[in-house]
């Protein structure tokens, strides 16, 4: 019985020492780019990143979200304006973020942008309704990691990836499931590509 508690009391013990060893140090030091701020997950995840007192420059739509974040959170979060379906602004809003880093690169980049609608049966929709939701929630986010890829890089960083469970199971008809497929499909690559340049540092290294 009693060696079954202290077991019991070990294992909490471990489980607490995992969960500190997790948390991570300097978060004044790093920087995180967010996509999709005006509202929603973005705009949630930029203003608790903030308060933890990251770096977070957070991309907006509108010039009235961007204001609107910047008035609910401290000095140090900056915003840019970024169309993720206009290269032109991607590739702009990435000069931008790398002008900022500097050497320091990006350490996250956190690609929440998407919409929804429209949602349908497929057969009362037409081709440019999937386009339109398939160039935001994943041509757009393909764009903005590849322009970013070398900061993330730079500083041995992580890309969060917005899916759903649309990406496992196609729930309604139009672009959406596909795109969130497409969002998963794509989060894979990057992992496997992340793991084989890991395994080849550490091949070099011995």
């Amino acid at each position: 019985m009693w060696f079954l508690l202290l077991v019991f009391l070990a294992l909490i013990l471990m489980y607490r020492w995992y969960r500190q060893s997790q948390i991570l140090g300097n978060l004044s030091d790093k920087y995180v780019f967010i996509t999709g701020c005006d509202t929603g997950f973005g705009r949630q995840i930029a203003k608790q990143l903030d308060v933890r007192g990251m770096k977070v420059l957070a991309a907006c739509l509108t010039e009235a979200g961007a204001k609107a974040l910047k008035n609910e959170t401290s000095s140090r979060l900056q915003t840019v304006i970024l169309d993720v379906t206009d290269s032109q602004s991607v590739t702009k809003a990435a000069k931008w973020v790398a002008d900022i880093v500097a050497d320091k690169g990006l350490w996250g980049l956190v690609n929440n942008a998407g919409i929804l609608i429209p949602v349908s049966p497929n057969e009362w929709l037409k081709k440019d309704d999937f386009r339109k939701i398939l160039d935001v929630n994943i041509l757009g986010m393909v764009d903005v990691t590849i322009n970013l890829l070398p900061l993330i890089r730079k500083s041995k960083g992580r890309i969060v990836n917005v899916s759903s469970i649309a990406g496992r199971h196609a729930l309604c008809g139009g672009g959406y499931s596909i795109s969130k497929y497409g969002v998963e499909a794509f989060s894979d690559s990057l992992r496997t590509r992340a793991q084989s340049i890991w395994s080849q540092s550490l091949h070099h290294c011995s």
